[in-house]
């Protein structure tokens, strides 16, 4: 077999094997040597205390070793199999028994010395062990019986801190740590350590090599707190590393176009709205234009809550770009969204003489291409043929909806316009500084003047009917309309999914339990046709209560609708329930979000009753649940921390100096440079 290097596939590990391989690959997405060296245990178990069993208390979780003197298969009355074995470390004898695992019989007949651990138990004069972690050992441990001290260990289950992996039910942490185990010992040459000799020595971090080993299989606690600040260190610096190269990168395009923006240009535009700018918009609008004047493209990303007033700065943006005689394009996830984008720009530029052109996988605009200020839709403008020579600016809302390439598309590579990014998504400062360190950021956290707070209620089941009743109530007396909000379509027979309420089922009850109201159903799998045609008749006040899954997060705007009903509200994020909140409280009426859950996540929850700031939630759900269960697909593979955390603040601005110190003198350090580069390319999607 060729040299063993962190590329080596998986398959051609010792003591894999075919099988084994794919469930690695299928299962815990390990495809190489260094995915498994990288497969961390995400605990300990503390089975260091090796004794005797003369020495051995009731109740002590210990490692013992000896030798199996006796072992038997029996059978349980409902015919399974049982081991019941005694073992003698010299002292004295415990009876074993496990559970289904008949091979043990010829293993331990074959060789019979063994270490086991786990937690002693006395009936009567005699000791036991029940499913004890256990494995063989070469020869009689003569030296514990007759002194009675702890030996060298040397063993990988037992008698040590023994390492518990993320698993599966086919692989577990026992088969990771057999094979893991005769990697250690080549990690000196395997692992090239990247990390410059002066931050190991001014931030006291040991060798990555020492580092893997210990995380793996350590000594002491202290070791596993060494190896977990190196390794902590490690994903957070080549993060902010890649994000301040993505900005050096940017910052070196060439801009595709000057803009010339004369004092007073953009006051016809404010002067044509019908209510006065917040001064967080006003703010953003100011870092937005001085961006538009400067001769290095903007990326920008525009961030407040749904109804924040973001589409209305895109316009201002929007605006300038058409005064200097150039083409804007806003680019939206979903024709959703991307509808509700054009009935907002419409209203704000076709006034001002700008022509916009609608493309969506569904609606096409037919004229010709050129006429257009504005091409706005979705993903469908990637297979349009526009002039990119004549674009002065990109918006593009919820860019994580997009690959990189449809970015790129759309963009350009060498010569590129302003790009302007917006997301509703409330991202905490120190994702902020991380994930989209690449862009500056402006922040809207103000509403639009004489907007009501939502009330917001956790709904225990218990209550439902009432609610009910008050919701019938509402409509019938305030001629208001609600949403109620299911986390699947169709019910799910997995697991824990079982219990979880679906929309296409709750609807059918919903429509007897309401019997004088008008009733919808929208989610993802209908034609859009079929959800255009739902949409709008709760938009004309033909429906009252819109029964959806969440695909009515971001893009609808139904001014009449107050109230918010969210089931099985303990499934979802606090970012993704405000940004559902935020679907009611657009007009002038009081509006409510009634959150009904089923179980005890009632802490988490009781923030969304007292705290309106998507910010100070996405703070809070950082804490309680980490940045995946926040983001869902959003950046994935920038997401995806082994060891360090969101929360570490102080490593990550320490982290975030050193990038920014080291970057620009990248090339005395080659060994860094090329797990730079490692790491981009691995971070780069494929659309």
């Amino acid at each position: 077999m060729s040299k063993l290097t962190l590329n080596t596939p998986i398959d051609d590990l010792y003591m894999v094997g075919e099988k084994y391989a794919e469930y690695l690959k299928k299962y815990l997405n390990i495809q190489t040597v260094e995915n498994l060296i990288y497969h961390f245990p995400f605990r300990f178990d503390d089975l260091s205390q090796t004794t005797t069993l003369d020495q051995a208390q009731e109740g002590q979780t210990v490692t013992l070793q000896g030798q199996i003197i006796e072992i038997k298969n029996i059978y349980s009355r409902n015919g399974k199999q049982i081991q019941k074995a005694k073992f003698s470390d010299g002292t004295d004898i415990v009876d074993v028994t496990w559970f289904n695992q008949p091979y043990l019989v010829k293993n331990f007949t074959a060789n019979p010395y063994v270490s086991l651990a786990g937690v002693i138990k006395r009936f009567g004069n005699k000791l036991s062990l029940t499913s004890p972690q256990f494995e063989t050992i070469r020869s009689q441990p003569t030296t514990l019986v007759r002194t009675g001290l702890k030996p060298v260990s040397t063993t990988t289950h037992t008698g040590r801190l023994v390492p518990i992996y993320p698993e599966t039910a086919l692989i577990s942490s026992k088969w990771l740590r057999s094979r893991i185990k005769p990697l250690v010992k080549e990690f000196d040459h395997l692992v090239s350590d990247w990390l410059p000799q002066e931050i190991k020595q001014l931030e006291n971090l040991i060798d990555l090599s020492i580092a893997l080993q210990q995380i793996h299989f350590p000594a002491s606690e202290n070791e596993i707190n060494q190896s977990k600040s190196r390794l902590a260190f490690d994903e957070l610096f080549l993060l902010q590393l890649q994000m301040v190269k993505r900005k050096q990168d940017w910052q070196g395009k060439k801009l595709r176009h000057l803009l010339k923006i004369k004092k007073g240009m953009l006051d016809p535009f404010i002067k044509s709205l019908p209510f006065k700018l917040t001064s967080d918009q006003q703010k953003s609008l100011t870092e937005i234009v001085a961006d538009l004047q400067a001769n290095i493209p903007m990326n920008r990303l525009l961030e407040g809550d749904v109804g924040s007033g973001k589409t209305v700065i895109a316009a201002a943006a929007i605006y300038l770009v058409y005064k200097n005689g150039l083409k804007s394009v806003l680019m939206a996830p979903t024709e959703v969204l991307a509808n509700q984008h054009l009935q907002t720009l419409e209203k704000l530029l076709k006034p001002l003489g700008i022509k916009i052109g609608f493309f969506t996988g569904s609606k096409k605009s037919k004229e010709d291409l050129s006429t257009y200020d504005l091409y706005l839709g979705t993903h469908a403008l990637l297979f349009q043929k526009l002039d990119l020579d004549k674009i002065g600016l990109v918006i593009i809302d919820e860019q994580h909806r997009f690959g990189v390439a449809q970015r790129t598309s759309i963009i350009g590579v060498s010569q590129i316009p302003h790009v302007l990014t917006m997301t509703a998504t409330p991202i905490p400062r120190t994702v902020a500084l991380t994930v989209y360190g690449d862009l500056t950021l402006s922040l809207i956290r103000e509403m639009p003047i004489g907007r009501k707070e939502i009330k917001t209620w956790v709904v225990k089941e218990s209550k439902r009917i009432d609610s009910y009743h008050w919701i019938t109530k509402e409509i019938k007396e305030h001629k208001t309309q609600a949403y109620f909000i299911y986390p699947l379509i169709d019910p799910s027979d997995k697991g824990t999914m079982k219990e979880v309420k679906a929309a296409t089922v709750e609807y059918e009850k919903l429509v007897n339990i309401f019997p004088k109201l008008k009733i919808g159903l929208l989610h993802g799998r209908l034609k859009t046709k079929e959800k255009a045609s739902v949409m709008e008749l709760f938009a004309k006040g033909k429906l009252d209560i819109l029964v959806s899954t969440t695909v009515i997060e971001v893009g609808i705007d139904v001014a009449n609708a107050s109230i918010m009903v969210i089931n099985d509200s303990q499934r979802f994020g606090l970012s993704q329930l405000h940004q559902l909140r935020g679907r009611v409280g657009r007009g002038d009426q009081q509006s409510y979000c009634l959150l009904f859950s089923d179980n005890n996540d009632s802490t988490r929850l009781k923030a969304m009753e007292n705290c309106h700031s998507g910010i100070e939630l996405a703070e809070i759900d950082l804490k309680l649940r980490g940045p995946g269960q926040i983001y869902g697909t959003m950046q994935s593979g920038f997401l995806d921390l082994k060891i360090a955390s969101f929360n570490d603040r102080d490593l990550i601005n320490k982290t975030y100096s050193w990038a920014n110190q080291i970057l620009p003198q990248i090339e005395h350090y080659p060994l860094l440079q090329a797990k730079l580069s490692s790491s981009i390319m691995q971070c780069v999607q494929p659309n």
